[in-house]
């Protein structure tokens, strides 16, 4: 993984340095909240709820070892105990006191992390497909593409002041983990005449008006990818409006003006920057690159993992629901859930990330990546090493065989703590991952992609959910609307409106009805709910969640 140099060093000092000051001021009187409010959000700091929340970047969604102890470090000494991953692969913290906050980063340093442009109208941390680096069915690792992305955008001069947040995603595999369809910027690795690029993808985006992004190029050589990206960008930042927030993002700004308008804009600005980069970027991704080199991986005896999985039914569900395939022969990928039965979906203890630390030293080279989808994966372990991870894994909670069910719902924090939010988010998610555990059925079921959001911005991704639940206010009381069918994939698909919302209390009983619904419809018990739902339409679904309604037309 990528490790910083002196200048990255001293950039960060100077930066760390610069808001400490400016915490003093605040602190001091010397400057009103209204003024320190930009100032903070250019520091990751945001005022919620209860208190300040500090949110820090996680690049591309790896870490090492170290930097994973850091951050349960901080969870002790600065705020309650734990920290809360989100669906943009950063990590949260509730409750940091404004006067520590500069001691944060500098803790944060020191292990070559920081809070820089996770907020504000900037480009925001460049996220990548969680099994970067060890997935079976990719073409190559996306993160050097993506760390080149960062240093571009860190501090980009012309880009500090965009219409508004502008989030890439990155993913070199055809299997898209990375929800590249919903960002301003989806890149995915492809193949040409043996030649590796790019399918670039702009304009997505969940929120109020959910876009699936499209097509901008459907082959971009590797090398031309930075200067046409900044095409992209610097075109946006000239035609965004800026006269409303809630029409400035680029998919409004394709939308507006047209794909076609906007690429040809882009192939002109394309055409003046190319020549200025002059192939230094391609030197810079060269040394990116040197740093991301993988493991030596080593054959050994797999009898340990096939004895305790032909004879430990426990371990054998794990194995079955949280190991995906690796590219070398022998090793497999270890998605950790954090989503226990009741927890909070993202939220990791202090002792828990510390454990996890630990146990990727011991058997996944020193790394460990976090999914969009708020879990943790271990990239490479030996088959062989898999048992004794798996019993590491009890005693703090974290060896629940659910990654992919329906109790592995990816939550936004809602009303509990953010400022923005309309509805209750955490609640719902732990009832109705206790429903289901409590019913015995979540394997009967299957894969089932749940995600909730408290409010309209979409943290929670509920547009493309299989089952998707939207929070809202409604005359002061919480109404939940359920969407169906979408898909986060390289087949993404905006979810569909069943119709009123139910109440709080209401919600967890309508999600079971859907899902019996499903079991008692699907062709055999290997359909799974998504596969069920495009070929049997929303009717039966919708039957089941209003079933007075159905006999009222009937009448």
């Amino acid at each position: 993984m990528y490790r910083y140099n002196d200048f990255d060093d001293a950039f960060l000092a100077t930066r760390n340095a610069q808001f400490r000051a400016q915490v003093e001021r605040r602190i001091s009187g010397a400057l009103t909240e209204d003024e320190f409010r930009p100032l903070r959000l250019m520091n990751g700091l945001y005022l919620q709820l209860h208190a300040y929340m500090l949110r820090v970047a996680i690049p591309y969604g790896t870490l090492s070892a170290d930097q994973m102890r850091q951050l349960a470090l901080i969870a002790d000494k600065f705020d309650k105990g734990y920290g809360h991953f989100t669906t943009r692969q950063n990590i949260q913290y509730n409750w940091p006191k404004l006067t520590d906050v500069p001691d944060i980063l500098d803790t944060l340093a020191d292990v070559n992390l920081h809070a820089i442009q996770t907020s504000g109208n900037t480009i925001r941390n460049v996220t990548a497909d969680h099994f970067a680096g060890a997935a079976a069915d990719e073409i190559a690792d996306p993160r050097p593409v993506a760390e080149l992305i960062r240093q571009w955008s860190t501090d980009h001069p012309e880009f500090q002041f965009l219409p508004r947040k502008f989030k890439f995603a990155v993913t070199g595999s055809p299997n898209d983990r990375a929800v590249t369809r919903a960002h301003d910027i989806g890149l995915r690795m492809v193949e040409r005449d043996g030649e590796a690029g790019f399918e670039v993808i702009i304009g997505g985006g969940l929120g109020r008006t959910p876009v699936i992004g499209k097509v901008i190029r459907d082959f971009l050589p590797q090398a031309d990818l930075l200067p046409y990206i900044e095409a992209i960008v610097s075109v946006y930042n000239t035609l965004g409006r800026r006269d409303n927030k809630y029409k400035a993002r680029i998919k409004i700004t394709v939308n507006e003006n047209g794909l076609d308008d906007v690429r040809d804009r882009v192939e002109k600005r394309f055409a003046k920057l190319r020549p200025l980069f002059d192939g230094v970027d391609q030197h810079l991704l060269a040394q990116i690159e040197s740093h991301f080199a993988a493991p030596d991986f080593v054959q050994r005896n797999q009898a340990p993992y096939e004895l305790t999985y032909a004879n430990d039914p426990v371990f054998r569900a794990w194995a079955d629901t949280n190991l995906a395939a690796h590219k070398a022969a022998g090793y497999a990928i270890v998605s950790i859930s954090i989503k226990a039965h009741g927890q909070t979906p993202g939220d990791a203890t202090s002792d828990q990330m510390r454990l996890m630390a630990d146990l990727a030293d011991k058997y996944s080279h020193g790394e460990l990546r976090i999914s969009h989808e708020q879990n943790v994966i271990l990239p490479h372990v030996h088959k062989s090493d898999l048992p004794a991870l798996h019993a590491a894994l009890k005693p703090q909670g974290l060896a629940t065989a659910n990654i992919g069910l329906v109790s592995d719902i990816i939550a936004c924090p809602g009303m509990d703590y953010c400022a923005l939010a309309t509805a209750r988010s955490i609640p719902v998610a732990t009832q109705i991952a206790e429903r289901f555990d409590m019913l015995k059925l979540e394997h009967e079921i299957g894969p089932l992609k749940i995600k909730i959001s408290g409010c309209i911005n979409a943290c929670g991704h509920h547009h493309v959910g299989h089952i998707g639940i939207l929070g809202l206010d409604r005359a002061g009381v919480e109404n939940y609307q359920i969407t169906l069918g979408g898909d986060g994939t390289e087949d993404a698909v905006i979810g569909q409106r069943t119709g009123p919302g139910f109440a709080y209390d209401e919600i967890t009983d309508a999600i079971e009805r859907i899902i019996r619904t499903y079991l008692d419809l699907r062709d055999t018990p290997g359909e799974t709910f998504l596969d069920a739902y495009r070929r049997l339409g929303s009717a039966p679904f919708k039957a089941a969640l209003y079933p007075e309604a159905v006999k009222k037309n009937a009448a």
